[in-house]
C-alpha cells in the first residue's frame, strides 16, 4: 500500500508531500492543476523511463520518493531478499533525475537498476490510464488477463519452463547436427594432422640434439685436425710434453731430500703429467668418434627441416607439437561421440515435447472454460456501467504452424510459444445485431475506461497488486452512470488501495480520503499544491464540481447530501 509520496522539482511541482490512506483516495481539481503530473511521478516510481524534460525549469534535478507498506508475506519481500535488499515492513523507493543524465534509483537506501525496480513495482501497483487502455487494445495482452482470471499462472509458468528447456535443446541439437554435417571433413583434417605428427616420431628435445650433431658433422675436418695436432704436440719426439712433465716431477722429487717444501710441488707436477696423459687418451678416443659422413649430414638436415615445418604449423616448439597431437586425439574421440549425443538430445526432446503438448492441451481447455465464466461476468459489469446493450466475447484461435517452426514446438496443426498454443482476443458488439469486433476497431475512450474498470472489479480478488490507480476512469460518462462507477471504485477499494483522479462529483463523493490539487503563482513561478479535504472544505469542492465557479446554497446542500449518502 502506498503511504507517502514526496515530489520535488518535478514539472510544475516544486515540493509536494502526500499521505495516502487505505480505501478510496480521490484527487480532484481544475484541469491543468497538476493531477496527471502526480500520476506521472508515481509512474516513475513504478519504473517508467526517466527524462530530463520532467525536471522543473531552472532546477538541476528532480526527485520522487514513495513509501510503501510492505507485509512480509508479499512477493515483493521475497524479490527484495533475492537482490540482497533489506525487506522490512516498509519499502522506500527514490528516483533522482539529473540534467547530466546521471539518473539514480534507490530501494531502501540501496542503489538499484531499472530492471530490479520493475520486477518489484509490478507487484506493488498498477496504473489504469491511457497506458492501460492502450494495453487493452492489444490482443496479445488479453491472454494474460484471461489466465489471471482463471488462476492459470502456475500452469502457464510450467509450460513456459518446458518451452525454454526445449528451445535450449533444439539449439544444442542444431549445433550438433551442424557439427555432424562437417564432421567427416573435419575428422579427415584432424586425422591427417595426427598421422603427420605421429609419423614423425618426435622425441622431446630432439631438435636441440640434432642441431649439435649437425654442427659437429659440418666441422668434422676442423675438429679432427685440431685434436690430432694437440695429441701430437703432447708426444712429439722433440717436445714430448707428457714425458718432460714426468722428468721434471722426478727431478723435483729428488730435491725434496734437500728441501722438503718442494715435495708437494713435485707431486703436483707428476700428477699433471698423468692428467695430461689421460687427456691425450681421451682425445685419441674422440678422434675415433669423429664421423666424416656426407649422407648423415643430409639425414640430419632433412630431419631438422621436418621438425621445423611441424613447429611452424603446430605451435613453435616440439612440446607444442606433441600437445597439439594430444588435443587432436581428444577432439577425434569427441567427434566419435557426437552421434551418441545427438541420440540422447533427441530422446530428451521427444520426452519434453510430449510434456509440452500435454501442458498446452490442458492450458487450452482450462482457458476455454474460464472464458465461458468471464464473458457473463464482464457482461454483467458492463451492463451496470451503462453498457447493457454491448455484447462482450472472447475469441480463440491457434498459433499457425509453418515450416520455419521446429516440430518440437508444435501441437498438431498449431505452433506453441512460451504462453501455449492459443491466441485470445476480447471482442465487443456495441449495438444489437452487430457481430463482435476487436476493441481497437470500435471501442471509444469511454467504453475502454469502463471495460478496464469492469475487468479490475472482476479481478479484484485475484490480482496481487496492493494499489490500483485510475486516471481518466470517468472519460465519457456522467449522471447516474458516474454514480455506478463510484460504487464500483468503492467496492474495489475493499480489496485494494484505490487512487483515482476524477472530474465527477458522483465519484469524488465516495472517497475515503479526498485531496484537492490546485496551482498558484508565487514569485512569478507556477507551482502545484495538494490539500487534504474534510468536512465543509470537501463539501465545497464537490459543490464546485457540481455547479462550476458559482457555488449556491442549494449546490452546497446537494454536495453535503451526496457525501453523506455515499
Amino acid at each position: 500500500m502506498l503511504r507517502e509520496l514526496s515530489i520535488r522539482n518535478f514539472a510544475i511541482i516544486d515540493d509536494l508531500q502526500i499521505s495516502f490512506s487505505g480505501g478510496l483516495n480521490v484527487l480532484t481539481g481544475e484541469t491543468g492543476a497538476g493531477k496527471s503530473i502526480i500520476i506521472n511521478a508515481v509512474s516513475l516510481i513504478l519504473g517508467s523511463r526517466a527524462s530530463t524534460d520532467l525536471i522543473r525549469t531552472s532546477e538541476e534535478r528532480a526527485e520522487v520518493e514513495a513509501l510503501f507498506e510492505l507485509p512480509e508475506s508479499t512477493p515483493v519481500a521475497s524479490i527484495l531478499r533475492d537482490h540482497g535488499i533489506d525487506a522490512s515492513d516498509e519499502l522506500l523507493i527514490r528516483r533522482v533525475i539529473s540534467r547530466n543524465n546521471r539518473h539514480r534509483i534507490y530501494i531502501n537506501g540501496r542503489l538499484a537498476t531499472t530492471q530490479i525496480l520493475i520486477s518489484i513495482s509490478e507487484k506493488l501497483a498498477s496504473i489504469s490510464g491511457q497506458h492501460a487502455y492502450q494495453y487493452l487494445l492489444k490482443p496479445g495482452h488479453h491472454l494474460t488477463i484471461l489466465d489471471q482470471f482463471a488462476g492459470l499462472e502456475r500452469l502457464r509458468n510450467d509450460l513456459h519452463q518446458c518451452y525454454n528447456e526445449i528451445l535450449s535443446l533444439v539449439r544444442e541439437l542444431s549445433d550438433l547436427k551442424t557439427q555432424e554435417k562437417h564432421k567427416a571433413e573435419h575428422r579427415e583434417l584432424l586425422q591427417f594432422q595426427l598421422q603427420e605428427i605421429k609419423r614423425a616420431q618426435i622425441t622431446p628435445g630432439e631438435d636441440r640434439l640434432l642441431e649439435e650433431e649437425r654442427k659437429k658433422l659440418k666441422n668434422a675436418e676442423r675438429l679432427y685436425q685440431t685434436v690430432a695436432l694437440c695429441v701430437d704436440s703432447m708426444y712429439e719426439t722433440d717436445g714430448d710434453i707428457v714425458g718432460r712433465l714426468k722428468e721434471l716431477g722426478n727431478e723435483l722429487n729428488e730435491l725434496r731430500r734437500i728441501d722438503s717444501s718442494l715435495g708437494p710441488i713435485a707431486e703436483k707436477v707428476i700428477e699433471a703429467g698423468f692428467q695430461l696423459e689421460d687427456c691425450a687418451c681421451e682425445l685419441r678416443s674422440y678422434l675415433q668418434s669423429i664421423v666424416f659422413d656426407a649422407e648423415r649430414i643430409e639425414e640430419v638436415e632433412s630431419r631438422l627441416d621436418l621438425l621445423q615445418r611441424l613447429k611452424r604449423k603446430y605451435g613453435g616448439s616440439l612440446e607444442s607439437v606433441i600437445a597439439h597431437a594430444n588435443a587432436v586425439q581428444k577432439e577425434l574421440e569427441g567427434l566419435s561421440a557426437c552421434a551418441d549425443k545427438i541420440g540422447r538430445v533427441e530422446d530428451g526432446l521427444s520426452r519434453l515435447h510430449k510434456k509440452l503438448c500435454r501442458l498446452a492441451e490442458n492450458l487450452s481447455q482450462k482457458r476455454r472454460k474460464a472464458a465461458e465464466l468471464l464473458v457473463p461476468k464482464v457482461q454483467a459489469e458492463l451492463s451496470s456501467l451503462g453498457m447493457d446493450k454491448v455484447r462482450f466475447a472472447v475469441h480463440f484461435s491457434r498459433i499457425p504452424r509453418d515450416d520455419s517452426i521446429d516440430s518440437y514446438l508444435t501441437w498438431g496443426d498449431s505452433a506453441i510459444d512460451a504462453t501455449g498454443a492459443d491466441r485470445v482476443a476480447f471482442l465487443i458488439a456495441p449495438n444489437p445485431g452487430e457481430e463482435p469486433k476487436s476493441l481497437d476497431r470500435i471501442a471509444s475512450g469511454g467504453e475502454l475506461s469502463r471495460i478496464v474498470l469492469a475487468l479490475k472489479v472482476i479481478l479484484a480478488n485475484i490480482g496481487s497488486v496492493e494499489t490500483v490507480i485510475f486516471d481518466e476512469v470517468d472519460s465519457g460518462i456522467g449522471g447516474g452512470l458516474a454514480e455506478v462507477v463510484g460504487k464500483k471504485l468503492k467496492g474495489l477499494s475493499r480489496f485494494h488501495q484505490v487512487i483515482c483522479i476524477t472530474h465527477l462529483p458522483q465519484i469524488a463523493a465516495f472517497a475515503d480520503t479526498h485531496f484537492k490539487v490546485s496551482k498558484e503563482v508565487v514569485d512569478g513561478r507556477t507551482r502545484t499544491r495538494i490539500t487534504p479535504l474534510e468536512g465543509n472544505d470537501r463539501a465545497i469542492e464537490v459543490a464546485r464540481m457540481l455547479g462550476g465557479v458559482r457555488i449556491t446554497k442549494k449546490t452546497l446542500e446537494h454536495a453535503r447530501e451526496m457525501i453523506q449518502t455515499y
